[in-house]
């Protein structure tokens, strides 16, 4: 609503209920099979950390990790990115694992979901380019700069993965080296992490698991292009994008996650609003409503799903937040 408040502003008059209109028109068939799918991702997220750690637990509970996916994204929702422990830390208690395991884990799943959007992003630019589809001036500062920030970002998480895979024990040596000023308590307790941390790492040692993250991460992505495509066919607004259309769409969504558009700001839906505009010419208040619509069903359904494992298990909001404080460094 804030996003949607500040494009009122910047455009001045907003039609409420052409906005209205694109949502009542919304295909329930279609938008259904966008929220199954949308929950089925976070399953696939589940099936994905099950790996990560098969080398520290070889038969996990699927129930539970999908149970601490489902409340550590609603806690993301809630809480803002301070929720982003509570999944490491809930599976940790689940399954007698160190913390600092987990966080390695949370690691390796970000770095994999970083590279997935980049790659997506990458194809975005190369369609945009080829097509030689017009561009406000609002995307031309991204599509100039997005591809370099993207080949960085690129390149840099896969040199982390590659000096955590070859030079764990060189990077473990010189950890303990810097730490040799700490007292002997604390260099006890911070060489016990950094060997806990290596040891979720050691995940991407083996060929097999390796192709076996890329495997569960080409499973998780390609649901949430299923889920967009779906999303797309649920608005008739959209009849007229194709699939490589849809795809230009979740390039941009995904990436502007990762960036700030000057003028505009960052965001899921922001970002959504200005692709449909500037690249599809759609109007401003049916944008709006497809935008706020893609952060719903990607973004908040997990939230219905996360409240009821909260309560099932026992536990309170409050609870959530203090694993939260707690998790913290």
């Amino acid at each position: 609503m804030i996003a949607l408040a500040a494009l009122r502003w910047r455009h001045g008059q907003f039609d409420w209920g052409l906005m209205a209109s694109a949502l009542l028109d919304v295909r329930i068939t279609w938008l259904v099979a966008a929220v199954t799918i949308a929950i089925a991702t976070y399953y696939g997220r589940a099936l994905r950390w099950a790996l990560l750690i098969r080398h520290l637990r070889p038969k996990p509970s699927m129930w539970g990790l999908f149970s601490a996916t489902a409340i550590g994204f609603t806690a993301i929702v809630v809480l803002g990115r301070p929720g982003e422990l509570v999944r490491p830390y809930l599976i940790a208690s689940k399954e007698k694992l160190p913390f600092s395991s987990q966080l390695a884990a949370w690691f390796l799943e970000r770095i994999c979901d970083l590279l997935s959007t980049l790659l997506i992003f990458g194809f975005t630019l190369v369609y945009v380019t080829r097509t030689g589809l017009k561009v406000g001036p609002r995307l031309e500062w991204a599509l100039e700069m997005g591809g370099y920030v993207a080949g960085a970002l690129g390149i840099i998480s896969l040199l982390v993965v590659g000096a955590l895979r070859q030079h764990a024990a060189a990077m473990r040596s010189r950890a303990v080296q810097g730490l040799a000023l700490l007292p002997e308590r604390w260099r006890a307790r911070a060489v016990e992490m950094f060997d806990a941390f290596l040891l979720g790492i050691q995940a991407t040692r083996s060929r097999s698991g390796l192709a076996g993250i890329v495997g569960y991460t080409a499973l998780e992505w390609g649901l949430i292009v299923l889920c967009f495509l779906a999303l797309a066919r649920s608005f008739p607004a959209l009849d007229a994008l194709d699939p490589a259309d849809i795809m230009i769409l979740l390039g941009f969504v995904a990436f502007g996650s990762l960036i700030q558009i000057p003028g505009i700001g960052g965001g899921m839906q922001v970002m959504a609003v200005v692709v449909l505009t500037e690249v599809f010419r759609m109007p401003l208040e049916t944008a709006a409503g497809v935008a706020m619509m893609i952060w719903l069903v990607t973004f908040v359904v997990i939230v219905p799903v996360g409240l009821l494992l909260l309560i099932r298990q026992g536990m309170n909001w409050r609870m959530i937040r203090d694993i939260s404080e707690a998790a913290k460094p």
